[in-house]
């Protein structure tokens, strides 16, 4: 019995081709039996398979009794005939003529197209071209389906993905390695040594390790990451040091700004520029009268965003009318825009040692609506009245424009309360005194404690930590930190009377009342901290137990918190239209969406800088260090570096028999790496 295939029997004597090895591959039919096929392949091989595996075209058709020689030569050279023809053809005119036409065709359809009268060769050669062709035809025995233009196009790109794929596993794998290994040498890979790739394939491996140093790790990353890092150790940040290794990084790189997708520098802002343009001009065209109350801000020599001053007087019944003027950047803001979404994406300013990052953009931020002294600028002034005694006894706040006569600054205020130069400077130290005593009477710790002033030197590729005591501004740090807890707490208290919704920080716990008072010992410190809990973004006011106030409701920092931004606007809509812009919902549902991203943003922050105390130490390791026992509970006990605010854990036995709270020693690392938080003491001497 013989099978019919494609118009033809096949039959012993007759070329016929099958797929091997994802490849036609030529045979000569020496036995046919029941749909059974004997073959000698072009290989020099017998063997049988079912006719059915046999390609839809066959032929020639030579003598059944051909010796194996004769059989080998007939099938070289229509190997050869066959390959240059495929050579000649053009699989996309094909593709070109067939498309439109019909959706799926045989073979000698598509053959009629090109020849009036094609042989076996031809149609051999079409049909090994078309199946070649995957991204245009569907080989589906015996027809051929014709993709259409949408289908060719996704699957050249899925092609070209692919094509890149494998060559970036190629190149990449083998670049891995040879960074890796110039790392353990201590240095970085050499130009020479990085292997030939084209520049797409540099793109895109720079690309994956940026993705996966943010950590962007999908199921197809990982998947290609565990084949690009085969034989590398097992390290939390691989993808980091590969890229501080080829380069592409700098030797500090922040990678908590890649996982929070939170751009350092301004570039970010230049997207929003018409939006940004508008506001500058609304504050330049509208500006009104300003408040004729002199006013003064107290912010640190360096700081741009200046978004609060003050004008105090004492009144004759020796009580006190305190004025207090904050940024305005709600003016003209337009919510749910394009330039909304992206600030309120970054949520907060960064500051860190190497830079600060404004939420705003810095034209706005730092530009148009910063309290600049002797420029006009929108604001919320807040009048307080407040008894002798330092106790609150009314809110008036009202939108309004200011221009500042003096923009002070921390050790300028110091230096005038040393001297007693300055009669409104000391009239707040004495009202800030009355308000803090006040919040204490009612419950409030105030923890004080040295903040090291870290500076960088060869930023960023030969970095040198320097650290130094910040210069000591406790009463003028004083007057700006009660006169802004009781705005924000005074402000909280207006909208509570008021009946509308604003944000509030909440901290709704018991402290026990000997915790309370100024606390400036590390195991006095400790010991509190550990009984509180983070304060919770809200919109019920309730108490704030570590401040000891009642509906403290951000908004002194406007320019540098979108909760204090947020309920900036909320206020002076309430302020013009009698009514909140936002109800409790809507307001709680931006607070939840502003908690989510604020969580990624403040890792920043709180992370960062404790890298560069590592590092430091690192740089500094010989060195022995001033540490305090703040907890000596359990194998290891923790201490305190009050000089540089950090805390270490030491094995117990290391620290001799007698512990106790507040004891100091020396100690020593032998080990400390900045990038995996790992910090070791390996010595310690009672002091």
């Amino acid at each position: 019995m013989s099978l019919f295939k494609e118009g033809r029997y096949v039959a012993p004597g007759n070329i016929v081709e099958f797929m091997h090895g994802n490849q036609p591959q030529l045979a000569f039919v020496m036995e046919e039996q029941s749909g059974k096929l004997k073959l000698y392949t072009i290989n020099k091989r017998e063997t049988k398979m079912p006719a059915a595996r046999v390609l839809p075209w066959v032929g020639p058709q030579y003598s059944a009794s051909a010796s194996r020689q004769e059989m080998l030569d007939y099938m070289v050279a229509h190997q050869e005939k066959r390959g240059e023809l495929q050579a000649g053809l053009d699989t996309m005119e094909i593709w070109d003529l067939a498309q439109g036409e019909v959706e799926k065709a045989p073979l000698n359809w598509f053959a009629g197209l090109l020849w009036e009268e094609p042989d076996a060769d031809h149609i051999s050669a079409l049909g090994r071209a078309m199946i070649a062709a995957k991204t245009h035809f569907k080989f589906q025995p015996p027809e051929f389906i014709i993709y259409t233009k949408e289908k060719v196009e996704l699957r050249l790109q899925q092609q070209a993905e692919e094509k890149a794929h494998e060559e970036i596993m190629s190149v990449g794998q083998d670049l891995f390695k040879k960074i890796w290994t110039a790392r353990e040498s201590g240095g970085k890979i050499r130009p020479d040594q990085i292997p030939d790739m084209s520049d797409e394939i540099a793109e895109g491996l720079k690309s994956f390790l940026m993705d996966r140093v943010a950590g962007l790790n999908e199921d197809k990353s990982n998947k290609m990451w565990s084949a690009l890092r085969k034989g590398l150790p097992d390290h939390p940040h691989l993808p980091l040091l590969l890229a501080q290794g080829w380069g592409i990084v700098h030797p500090h790189h922040n990678y908590l700004l890649d996982e929070a997708e939170y751009v350092f520098d301004d570039s970010w802002s230049a997207a929003h520029k018409d939006e940004i343009d508008r506001l500058v001009k609304a504050v330049e065209t509208k500006a009104g009268d300003p408040c004729p109350l002199p006013m003064r801000s107290i912010d640190s020599a360096t700081t741009k965003d200046i978004d609060d001053a003050f004008n105090l007087k004492r009144r004759e019944d020796g009580g006190y009318t305190l004025t207090i003027a904050l940024a305005r950047p709600c003016m003209d803001w337009d919510f749910g825009s394009a330039l909304d979404q992206a600030v309120m994406n970054r949520g907060t300013s960064v500051y860190l040692p190497e830079g600060t990052s404004h939420m705003m953009p810095e034209a706005l931020g730092i530009g148009a609506f910063s309290l600049f002294s002797g420029e006009v600028r929108p604001a919320l002034v807040t009048t307080f009245e407040l008894d002798e005694h330092g106790i609150l006894q009314s809110v008036t706040p009202h939108i309004s424009w200011v221009k500042i006569t003096d923009n002070s600054t921390y050790l300028a205020v110091e230096q005038m309360l040393e001297e007693g130069s300055d009669d409104e400077m000391t009239l707040a130290f004495e009202l800030s005194e009355k308000l803090l005593q006040e919040r204490i009477k009612h419950g409030a710790i105030v923890i004080r404690r040295p903040e090291p002033e870290l500076s960088l030197q060869g930023w960023p590729q030969q970095t040198k930590v320097l650290m130094s005591a910040k210069e000591k501004t406790t009463r003028a740090d004083q007057i700006i930190s009660e006169f802004m807890i009781l705005a924000n707490s005074g402000l909280g208290k207006f909208a509570e009377e008021n009946d509308f919704p604003l944000l509030y920080r909440t901290q709704d716990i018991a402290l026990p009342s000997d915790l309370s008072g100024i606390v400036t010992e590390p195991h006095e410190i400790y010991m509190r901290v550990r009984q509180m809990v983070p304060p919770q973004m809200d919109t019920v006011p309730k108490k704030h137990a570590t401040l000891a106030v009642s509906g403290y409701s951000p908004i002194t920092s406007p320019l540098r918190r979108y909760a204090d931004f947020i309920n900036m606007a909320q206020l002076c809509h309430y302020l013009v239209e009698e009514q909140p812009k936002w109800d409790t919902d809507e307001l709680k549902s931006l607070a939840e969406n502003l908690q989510l991203r604020l969580q990624s943003v403040i890792k920043i922050q709180r992370f960062r800088p404790r890298y560069w105390k590592l590092l430091y130490l690192a740089q500094n390791r010989k060195g022995w260090h001033h540490a305090v026992v703040v907890d000596d509970n359990g194998p290891l006990a923790t201490l305190a570096m009050p000089e540089i605010q950090i805390n270490v854990r030491v094995p117990r036995p290391m620290l001799g028999d007698k512990l106790y709270p507040g004891q100091g020693f020396q100690i020593r690392f032998n080990k400390i790496d900045p990038l995996t938080n790992e910090l070791r003491v390996v010595e310690a001497m009672e002091e």
